[in-house]
C-alpha cells in the first residue's frame, strides 16, 4: 500500500484529513463547488445498488480509494472521447474537434487551465443535451465507451484499484465528466461507483443546466468529503490518485495521496510533501499523450461544452 501522509500534511495545506463536509441544510445556500460536490455524492450513493458487488474480500467499511479518470485511469480525457463519439453520431460537426484539440494544445503549452474560462463555461457545460432523454444519452455512453475508451485504460492504474478492492475497500472514480458516463466507466472496470458532474434533469429530460458546477478542483474535494460523511468513511484511512495539480485539494483531503502520471506541478508538490509517484508512461507514448491525449479535465469540459452548446441548434 502507498505510504500514508501524516495528519500534519492536511493541516499545513488547508485540508483536514478527517474533515467531512456538512450536509446541506435548508435555507443555507452552498457555493457552486460545494453544491456540485454534494450533488455528485448523492448521485453516487443512489447508484451504488447498481454498481456494487465489486469487493472481493470482507469489506473494510471505513477505508476507500478515489481515482481521477482523465490521464490517471484512462489515457486522455473521457469527455473528449465522448465528444468524438457524439460527433460520429452527428451531434455536431466532426471538424469542430480540431478546435477542441487546439484548446488542449494551448493548455499543455501554457501548463495551466484557465479557471476563468472554466467558470465562464460552467452554465454552458452539457447544454447540448438540453431536451434530450437521459436514458438515450446513457445508452450512447455505453456504446462510446466500448468504441473509444475501453482500450485506453491504464493497466497499472487499474491494478492499483484492484489492490484496494482485494483489501475489501470500496473504489470510486472522481471526475469532471458527466456522472452517467462516469458510472458506466466504473461499472465496466468493476469498481464501486463514481463521483461526476451532475447535469440537471426533469421528467427524464436534461434541462441544459448543471447542478452547481463541473466536478473540478475544489468541487472534487467537496464531493469526497460529502461521500465520506454519507458512507461513514474515515478519510485518514482513504487514498486518492490523480495526475493533475488541480486535484491537490482532493489529494490533500485524504490520508494517502498518490500522483499518477503527474503533470510537472503535481510532481513538484508530490516530491515536496513526500507523496508516492507512479508513472505508467514511457518514451514515445508519453510524448504523444502529452500533446493530444493528455487533456485537462476542466479545460476540455469547458471547450467541448461551449462548442456543443453552440452546435446543438443545428442538430436538434
Amino acid at each position: 500500500m502507498p505510504t500514508r501522509q501524516s495528519s500534519a500534511d492536511g493541516a499545513n495545506h488547508g485540508q483536514q484529513p478527517c474533515e467531512s463536509a456538512p450536509a446541506p441544510s435548508k435555507g443555507i445556500p452552498l457555493d457552486s463547488a460545494k453544491l456540485a460536490g454534494h450533488a455528485s455524492a448523492e448521485a453516487a450513493v443512489a447508484a451504488v445498488p447498481e454498481l456494487d458487488g465489486s469487493l472481493t474480500a470482507p469489506p473494510d467499511l471505513t477505508a476507500a480509494a478515489f481515482f481521477d479518470v482523465d490521464n490517471t485511469m484512462m489515457m486522455g480525457a473521457s469527455l473528449f472521447h465522448f465528444a468524438r463519439g457524439l460527433a460520429a453520431r452527428k451531434f455536431f460537426k466532426a471538424g469542430d474537434l480540431a478546435g477542441f484539440a487546439w484548446q488542449q494544445i494551448k493548455f499543455r503549452i501554457g501548463g495551466e487551465e484557465n479557471l476563468e474560462d472554466v467558470q465562464a463555461s460552467r452554465e454552458q457545460a452539457l447544454s447540448f443535451v438540453a431536451g434530450r432523454d437521459v436514458a438515450d444519452l446513457v445508452e450512447l455512453s455505453e456504446e462510446i465507451y466500448d468504441e473509444l475508451m475501453a482500450d485506453r485504460i491504464w493497466a497499472g492504474t487499474r491494478a492499483l484499484a484492484q489492490m484496494h478492492l482485494d483489501a475489501g475497500q470500496r473504489v470510486w472514480l472522481v471526475t469532471a465528466t458527466p456522472v452517467e458516463l462516469a458510472q458506466i466507466i466504473a461499472r465496466r472496470l468493476g469498481l464501486t461507483g463514481a463521483l461526476g458532474t451532475v447535469a440537471e434533469s426533469s421528467h427524464g429530460l436534461y434541462t441544459g443546466r448543471l447542478v452547481g458546477e463541473m466536478l473540478h478542483g475544489k468541487a472534487k474535494a467537496h464531493a469526497v468529503r460529502a461521500l465520506a460523511t454519507s458512507e461513514g468513511l474515515d478519510l485518514r484511512r482513504c487514498t486518492a490518485y490523480s495526475d493533475s495539480s488541480n486535484d491537490v485539494p482532493m489529494l490533500s483531503a485524504v490520508g494517502t495521496a498518490v500522483a499518477v502520471n503527474p503533470d510537472q506541478r503535481l510532481r513538484d508538490v508530490a516530491r515536496s510533501r513526500g507523496w508516492e509517484i507512479r508513472d505508467f508512461r514511457t518514451g514515445r507514448k508519453a510524448a504523444r499523450i502529452g500533446m493530444h491525449s493528455m487533456l485537462g479535465a476542466g479545460a476540455v469540459a469547458g471547450a467541448i461544452a461551449a462548442g456543443l452548446a453552440y452546435r446543438r441548434r443545428d442538430y436538434m
